[in-house]
């Protein structure tokens, strides 16, 4: 039995999970070809849940805890795909086109035969560890590790960052992948208090 004065609260709670369900589904369905309609409705469901949660207090439940962590890092990493995709798509007019790999192929002289150099291959696997890593630092109180995670991916990534293109979607990607995943994370941790 509920009592009267956690009624708001179970509320609460149900409906961000309910929110956290709902943009996770427009996240997947917008994986093979981003498109803005199904990101902007899982973005706004994100940020309202985020509103909800800074007004109204939740008395986070064991299974309400579980529940949203678990959702929130998967739509943390899941959602920041299509989303960094979306963001690069608008940012490069369509003019940079993505690799077999997941990687990007760069421009070449037009009288050339060989095809074009891929390069930053992997990157969707990376994304999705680095959005994972940053949401659970996030929802663990230890944000101080994002740091870490972009450092090794920066790192890692330093000598295929010689050409604009490379340099350009390596620096709006990870900015909208990882704002993806902060904003999702932060709405989490402060729903657990």
């Amino acid at each position: 039995m509920v009592s009267l004065g956690a009624l708001p609260e179970l509320i609460l709670g149900s409906v961000l999970v309910a929110a956290f369900v709902a943009a996770l589904i427009l996240v997947l369905i917008g994986r093979g070809r981003p498109q803005t309609a199904p990101l902007l409705t899982a973005a706004i469901l994100v940020i309202l849940s985020l509103l909800a949660v800074v007004t109204v207090p939740v008395a986070p439940s064991l299974p309400f805890t579980i529940a949203l962590a678990v959702l929130g890092t998967a739509l943390a990493a899941l959602g920041g795909d299509p989303i960094a995709r979306r963001v690069l798509t608008l940012a490069s007019n369509s003019m940079v086109r993505e690799g077999p790999n997941g990687g990007i192929l760069l421009r070449t002289p037009i009288m050339t035969t060989e095809p074009a150099p891929e390069v930053m291959r992997g990157g969707v696997t990376i994304g999705y560890l680095e959005r994972a890593g940053a949401a659970l630092s996030i929802i663990v109180g230890y944000p101080e590790a994002i740091a870490v995670v972009v450092a090794i991916k920066g790192i890692a990534r330093f000598t295929e960052l010689g050409t604009p293109e490379a340099r350009e979607r390596f620096i709006i990607g990870t900015l909208a992948s990882l704002g993806w995943a902060c904003v999702v994370a932060a709405t989490v941790r402060i729903a657990l208090g």
